[in-house]
């Protein structure tokens, strides 16, 4: 059977997209050929968002997980690193002197990201890896980018190796950088990294359409050189969950919502439905700014809204069924086109319909128009908005679904076979 080392900092116990991804694609492999080998960072030296202790469950008994050591640089400006979220802290809206000068560190001597600590232990151990399993292939995948940077250097000492880059998010144009504050000269020095990274992988993968063009653009080669395998969701994980008529029209959101995500224009939809006492409840799941929920709060009513901390991946998967409509959000960004956030596609598996806000021609709204489980609005357009939840809250049906089985983990890893198999 072939051999795929797959380089990854997000692993269980840590939670999110960037976990599920490769936790659920090796998990498919073997029945496709190929066996995983996994290197990633040791728990008790790693800087995660947010935990999941359940995710570690799903590990295959039979996949080899090599762990090392890290240096942990969020140490030098971060005491606290749980409260260090998904976007490294730039979006959380704290705008104190001390938060600016943390992100001003970041930006400027931690590039590309603080996580680099890891690289010089994970490049060690790769090496050992590839030398006694007899590897040929090898995965890295990204966020964090500093973990590329560990495939452009095993591709400097082994150029028979073929390498796949993963890259799920943009790098220099993701849509919280400007806040780190990056000087002229650290930018350029992050987008030469960026650069070498996209030129010197033998295939590049990416999640959606846009960020692949933007990547072939700024690199300045072939699109035919990326391939899109967007992000997915697992059958298995939707069983044995009942679903529970709510008493009450509930419309949920599963994940972070930072400064970055508006919701004024919703809140202001429902209050042209019927004010505060509309009798749609709204329910956050996750991380919420704080002037998020005073936002919140002001305008929809404390009794309409309720406020659930993070639960595992099974627990947020049980509040996207039992549901009656699924809120997404893509943040504000001139880059937002490109945003397909790792839930969307759990929320098509829920069956649910879903409400995006966002930008109607990015490639979330084209995934939402091509399977009919929603509709995509601009941030401020209240009239759709509220004519949308009025004709859900009635009953109404949207036009007939189309199956999201295309988005399944169990389908998109034949795509990334077919990739690995032709390099």
């Amino acid at each position: 059977m072939n051999r795929v080392l797959i380089i990854t900092y997000y692993w269980p116990p840590g939670s999110g997209a960037g976990v599920q991804r490769w936790l659920k694609f090796s998990k498919f492999m073997p029945q496709n050929g190929w066996e995983p080998v996994i290197l990633t960072v040791d728990p008790e030296h790693a800087t995660y968002p947010a935990t999941d202790l359940s995710l570690e469950n799903e590990i295959p008994e039979s996949l080899k997980v090599f762990k090392t050591r890290a240096t942990d640089y969020f140490r030098f400006y971060k005491k606290d690193k749980s409260k260090i979220p998904s976007a490294g802290f730039a979006a959380n809206g704290e705008k104190s002197f001390a938060a600016e000068v943390s992100k001003f560190i970041r930006g400027n001597f931690f590039i590309p990201d603080p996580r680099r600590g890891w690289n010089r232990f994970a490049f060690r151990k790769a090496c050992e890896i590839i030398e006694s399993e007899n590897i040929r292939h090898i995965i890295t995948t990204s966020p964090p980018h500093s973990t590329q940077l560990i495939g452009l250097k095993l591709k400097r000492k082994y150029p028979d190796i073929r390498w796949i880059a993963d890259l799920r998010d943009p790098w220099t144009d993701i849509y919280y950088y400007d806040q780190f504050h990056p000087s002229f000269i650290s930018r350029m020095i992050d987008e030469h990294y960026e650069k070498r990274v996209l030129r010197s992988a033998d295939k590049i993968i990416t999640v959606g359409n846009t960020l692949k063009k933007l990547f072939a653009s700024k690199a300045g080669i072939n699109e035919t050189g990326i391939e899109v395998i967007s992000n997915g969701y697992d059958n298995e994980d939707f069983k044995d969950i009942p679903r529970v008529k709510t008493s009450e029209f509930t419309i949920s959101y599963i994940g972070t919502l930072s400064d970055t995500y508006p919701v004024k224009g919703l809140l202001d939809a429902l209050d042209l439905i019927q004010g505060k006492s509309t009798g749609i409840r709204l329910r956050f799941i996750g991380m919420v700014a704080g002037k998020q929920k005073e936002l919140i709060l002001s305008a929809a009513g404390k009794s309409n809204v309720e406020f659930i901390p993070y639960v595992d991946h099974r627990t947020a998967i049980m509040y996207m069924i039992n549901t009656s409509l699924l809120l997404l959000i893509i943040p504000d960004h001139h880059s937002n086109k490109s945003i397909i956030t790792g839930k969307l596609f759990e929320y098509l598996a829920s069956g649910n319909p879903v409400l995006c806000l966002g930008p109607a021609d990015g490639d979330a709204a084209a995934i939402l128009g091509e399977t009919g489980h929603g509709l995509t609005f601009d941030y401020n357009d209240i009239q759709g908005i509220s004519g949308f939840l009025s004709e859900m809250r009635s009953g109404e049906v949207l036009n007939e679904k189309i199956s999201p089985v295309k988005f399944s983990r169990k389908e998109l890893i034949k795509r990334m076979i077919e990739i690995l198999l032709k390099i």
